[in-house]
């Protein structure tokens, strides 16, 4: 069992290595473009899943990409500063894996959107087993047929693709925690990496050292396929690098971003794209 561990710590680290030593410039505007349609696609992330009042539930008006709240200062009212008149929808589906963003992408054609934003991928690594995680490679060619969608036919709409965020580090500041242990249980959630949160047997430091692995992998699959694009945008893993406190998750489900998590997340992958 040591050597599955040593394995998956290896795989880890050149995964690790992978993504900081490969560039991909997808050239990333220097200012915000003059959006007349924003669409959002992804998952729950995207939906605001979880931070309005009433619990486990989609809440937009918190999302990142198109919320009203202020608070979150999203990609939205960012936009909506240069042009009173956007249009925006919501395209994510709460649970959505990359598998799904096609047909999100198709939606934001039929909708005319001239600005998109992709946050997808979170599902494809936090599943029931690590036998059950998305291969990179399909993830990649997933997202490609997406962007495919996207941008036959038009040669001006901008796509702006963030990173998978670093699931890994909800079992950081939360494996001690009673709470999160007995949700993430009884939730079933992410069940890859969050099962059997605090032991330290060979077998789960290996389990959780390949969702870290996959995960990285993932986002150079995702670097790969935006790289092929001119319209594409790639955020080099700014949204993965947001490092989460326990206040900016729910403790409803001890999973999901609370509203200042999503504004964390606002921030960081619009400084990655437009800076400051």
């Amino acid at each position: 069992m040591k050597s599955s561990l040593a394995a998956a710590l290896a795989a880890l680290t050149l995964a690790t290595a992978a993504l900081v030593g490969t560039v991909f410039v997808t050239g990333a505007a220097a200012s915000a473009p003059a959006a007349g349609s924003l669409a959002a696609l992804g998952d729950s992330i995207t939906r605001g899943f979880d931070t309005c009042s009433l619990p486990y539930t989609d809440c937009p008006a918190n999302s990142w990409a198109t919320g009203t709240n202020t608070a979150v200062n999203s990609w939205y009212l960012r936009l909506r500063a240069q042009n009173a008149s956007l249009a925006v929808n919501n395209d994510a589906k709460t649970g959505a894996k990359m598998a799904d963003l096609a047909g999100q992408a198709a939606t934001a054609v039929s909708q005319g959107a001239d600005t998109v934003t992709v946050l997808m991928g979170a599902n494809d690594v936090c599943t029931s087993t690590v036998g059950s995680m998305t291969p990179a490679s399909t993830l990649g060619a997933q997202l490609t047929q997406a962007l495919q969608t996207l941008t036959t036919g038009n040669a001006t709409r901008q796509i702006y693709v963030a990173s998978i965020p670093n699931v890994y580090h909800l079992w950081e500041i939360f494996h001690q925690n009673l709470g999160a242990n007995l949700v993430w249980g009884l939730g079933k959630i992410c069940q890859s990496l969050l099962a059997n949160p605090r032991s330290t047997a060979t077998a789960d430091q290996a389990r959780r050292a390949q969702v870290q692995a996959q995960t990285i992998a993932d986002n150079g699959a995702i670097q790969a396929a935006c790289a092929a694009f001119t319209q594409c945008h790639f955020d080099n893993g700014a949204a993965y690098n947001v490092v989460f406190t326990t206040a900016d998750v729910t403790t409803r489900d001890y999973f999901h971003p609370t509203v200042s998590g999503q504004a964390k997340a606002a921030a960081a992958t619009w400084s990655a794209f437009f800076g400051p």
